[in-house]
């Protein structure tokens, strides 16, 4: 069952598994086969061997083979293996070697670091402390290490390993990559480069007694291809990395400057003042406060629409049927200050149950209040004839089951109050689900993100429906159950593309 969901997995996230072999005759099959034991998906290129290889590959069914007749070198079977990945339409590779060192029961590794570090390349560092290794692989393995923070700045403690995974639609660098045993580490140089975060995870590696393994590297030959190689990766890490990382540092800060001086030039010289002058004129009619909503749901669109955050590209998406004039008790999944505007962005009629901060905030406070939005600190029974008045009005509410920020995106455990609300109003339930906010600006965090912005709002689930279920905690527990797969389906989706 565990593998079968892992396959799945993998599959929905885009990612692949590519082997590159060279006369590992006595090792390919049983490496191939374990690996589709934990992935459905195995691309294995044969690298013009000359050995039974090709004959072993070819007896195995449900693999990939791209095959070659003449040797080409390990860099050029890679891109051999991820051009053919992305023309199958997957987003990662995860890439081991055929000669039995890398065990595919670590696949699952880089599967939950894909999840938690999605559009990073995913580096499998060896534990090679008690690993019996010859004197020039040790020495190759440091110096590989020692050149590498030397172009790029950071470490890695194992830049040498073939067990990694790839986000393969970032590599658009793949045409400058040497075709032999060194593009593995151009790789990683390039990468880091261009801004792909690097991730290690710590992995078990097999080495075989020596006189039973096969290398194909060559000492005297390679290392001096390697030395003429990092010479020239030190001449571009001047010219071409540095000025690449210093104009990544400097823009990340200005998008978040921009953000905020957008945010508080627009908030407090245009909105505000707009709004006070427009709540003091006059009396409050219904009419009126109706229209302080839709300057509302105009700022909300301005911003997440029309690019007042620099980085991030926003979309959303709504089931056939919704209708937003209706009221509902809108639900959604809480990861950031931006998931008001995002949800704002629908209708007019809508108010929020807030916490204290947001209600007494000296900038947009003010608007907060008499758009009648709620503290939760009043409670539930409270704030029903409230709510209830709202509701008769044909305003939905909005309260996020979750009652807190979620740390890492994740689904947290849903509190009952919606569900009640839901049941004394007698109103439907509008769920809503976003994926993004908490990855451009995380909890606790200033400094705002490049990446998507998305929303979903599904068909409303009806009180009718909402009683079939059963009793508001057991509402409750199938709600989240069904946040969680849908938020799952929607990030297999988006990460394929971050």
């Amino acid at each position: 069952m565990i593998q079968t969901d892992q396959k799945r997995l993998l599959h929905d996230r885009g990612i692949c598994i590519v082997i590159p072999t060279y006369n590992n005759g006595g090792t390919i099959a049983d490496v191939v086969r374990k690996t589709l034991e934990a992935c459905s998906d195995v691309i294995v290129v044969n690298d013009g061997s000359t050995d039974n290889t090709r004959q072993a590959l070819e007896a195995i069914e449900g693999i990939t083979l791209v095959t070659y007749d003449q040797n080409r070198g390990k860099g050029y079977a890679l891109k051999q293996g991820f051009k053919k990945a992305l023309e199958l339409g997957f987003a990662y590779a995860i890439t081991l070697d055929g000669d039995g060192q890398h065990y595919p029961e670590n696949i699952g590794l880089f599967l939950q670091a894909n999840i938690n570090h999605p559009g990073a390349l995913i580096i499998g560092s060896r534990n090679l402390d008690n690993v019996d290794r010859s004197k020039g692989s040790s020495f190759a393995n440091k110096f590989s290490n020692f050149w590498f923070y030397i172009q790029t700045g950071k470490k890695l403690d194992d830049t040498q390993t073939g067990y990694r995974l790839y986000p393969i639609k970032k590599l658009n660098f793949l045409w400058l990559l040497t075709s032999r045993y060194e593009a593995e580490l151009e790789l990683l140089v390039f990468a880091s480069w261009h801004g792909v975060e690097l991730v290690s995870i710590p992995i078990e590696v097999y080495y075989p007694p020596r006189e039973e393994r096969v290398s194909h590297f060559r000492p005297a030959f390679d290392f001096s291809r390697i030395s003429v190689l990092n010479t020239i990766l030190c001449f571009l890490a001047v010219v071409y990395g540095l000025p690449l990382r210093i104009g990544r540092f400097l823009m990340k800060y200005l998008r978040t400057w921009y953000s905020l001086i957008f945010f508080l030039f627009f908030s407090m010289v245009i909105v505000t003042p707009a709004c006070w002058l427009y709540v003091k004129m006059g009396k409050m009619t219904e009419r009126k406060r109706y229209r302080l909503h839709q300057l509302i749901q105009w700022t909300a669109r301005f911003v997440m629409i029309h690019h007042g955050i620099p980085g991030t590209r926003f979309s959303s998406k709504v089931a056939e049927g919704v209708n937003f004039d209706k009221p509902h008790i809108i639900i959604c999944n809480h990861q950031s200050h931006l998931d008001l505007m995002c949800q704002l962005i629908f209708s007019p009629k809508m108010i929020f149950l807030t916490n204290d901060w947001v209600w007494n905030n000296p900038t947009y406070g003010f608007l907060i209040r008499h758009a009648e939005y709620y503290p939760v600190r009043e409670g539930i029974e409270a704030l029903l004839p409230k709510l209830r008045s709202v509701a008769e009005r044909g305003y939905s509410i909005a309260i996020f089951p979750e009652g807190t920020r979620s740390k890492d995106c994740s689904i947290g455990r849903f509190h009952q109050g919606a569900f009640y609300v839901s049941e004394q109003l007698g109103i439907d339930i509008l769920p809503m689900c976003l994926y993004g906010p908490g990855k451009v600006l995380p909890k606790k965090t200033y400094a705002l993100k490049k990446g998507p912005i998305y929303i979903q709002v599904d068909k409303p689930v009806s009180r009718a429906e909402l009683e079939q279920i059963g009793n508001i905690k057991q509402q409750t527990s199938w709600m989240r159950k069904r946040y969680i797969k849908e938020y799952e389906n929607i990030t297999n989706q988006i990460e394929q593309n971050v």
